[in-house]
């Protein structure tokens, strides 16, 4: 029986991708089928990092091919490729930044910049080149979460080189200033030092640069929606009403400026007993799933309120790191992917494909 592309196309189609609930035909990862004979080749380029799934994933496909009737050798080549996505109107992009997701929430201690350090972590863990810029002027914390000290050279005198630690670059103001120095700014500083710390630090080729911001929706969130590209927002709540109240302030105000929302992470989403290993709402429960449901975005997962996420964060060694193949890294990891996945259906940046337009007299 000889073999035909609609057969194989009909095998792929019948697959759904755990990662994006799409079969590999319409989400379009199916690339590059050849046919020799009995023989195939099939490339699955994924629109995003899954580093630690591509064996799932080329197990998944190569039994469902084998099924075909004549089917001889596979060759299945699985990847991923990272494109950057549209910005707002108008707003100049970073160079050498592919896509900026800024994670933001209503309120403070919803475990916000946990979130963020362990996101940033996760797309490096799954493949992906990321950075993380600290945005909370008043109270920088990735320097500590990130197990880093020193200051950022300056090669030239005008940029910062970003400092590095887990693999990915980071910037904070933490690193300009003592670490007992209040930051007693208006806000036109604030925002100013935000802008200077982004655009003057040499990123080196990222997929993903991780903005984690301070909460709330004033100044800064205001300036980075103005003149910062976001490609998306992630918003961390926890259940309780209060946060989801605040959260979903934040939801409203990114849908004003333009910018898409690509999901919501409910924190704390249950407690952890470290002694007996009892789990229980103590925040509530089902406060994340109904604020997506009214609001029509994603819930990318929810995480426990487990003790050793705060102890392993506060050595510098976020959970990511700390415990790379646990229950709670796992979780972090499957936000990561669904995140770059809800980036990779957003519209595609153009930018470079247009020249620029110089008027001159002549």
């Amino acid at each position: 029986m000889s073999l035909d592309e609609s057969k194989i196309q009909s095998a792929l189609k019948d697959l759904i991708d755990p990662n994006t609930g799409k079969d590999f035909i319409t989400s379009k990862s199916a690339k590059n089928i050849k046919i020799n004979g009995s023989d195939i080749s099939v490339d699955i380029v994924l629109g995003y990092p899954a580093k630690s799934v591509l064996d799932d994933i080329r197990s998944l496909v190569g039994s469902r091919l084998k099924l075909i009737p004549g089917i001889g050798n596979i060759n299945l080549n699985i990847g991923s490729r990272i494109v950057s996505h549209s910005v707002q109107r108008g707003v100049p992009l970073i160079p050498n930044v592919k896509n900026i997701i800024a994670v933001a929430s209503g309120k403070g201690g919803v475990g916000k910049s946990t979130t963020a350090v362990n996101l940033a972590l996760a797309l490096s863990a799954e493949g992906a080149s990321v950075g993380i810029l600290d945005a909370d002027i008043y109270g920088p914390s990735q320097p500590q979460m990130l197990g880093i000290q020193g200051r950022p050279e300056s090669l030239d005198g005008k940029s910062l080189e970003p400092l590095v630690n887990h693999g990915i670059q980071v910037m904070s103001i933490g690193f300009l200033v003592d670490v007992d120095t209040p930051m007693v700014w208006r806000g036109p500083m604030v925002t100013g030092a935000l802008e200077q710390l982004l655009r003057d630090t040499r990123w080196k080729d990222l997929d993903y640069l991780v903005i984690d911001l301070p909460p709330g929706t004033g100044d800064i969130q205001l300036t980075l929606s103005q003149k910062v590209p976001v490609t998306g927002a992630l918003i961390v709540t926890t259940p309780q009403d209060i946060a989801l109240l605040d959260a979903r302030k934040g939801l409203k105000m990114f849908e004003k400026v333009g910018i898409p929302i690509i999901g919501i992470v409910e924190n704390m989403s249950t407690h952890i007993c470290s002694q007996c290993g009892h789990e229980e709402h103590i925040f509530g429960s089902g406060g994340g799933a109904l604020m997506c449901k009214d609001y029509q975005v994603d819930l990318l997962g929810d995480l426990p309120l487990d003790i050793q996420i705060r102890e392993q964060t506060d050595s510098g060694t976020p959970t990511v790191i700390a415990d790379p193949n646990g229950k709670i890294a796992n979780i972090y990891k499957k936000i990561a992917r669904k995140t770059a996945y809800k980036i990779s259906q957003f519209s595609l940046d153009h930018s470079s494909k247009f020249p620029n337009i110089v008027i001159q007299n002549t």
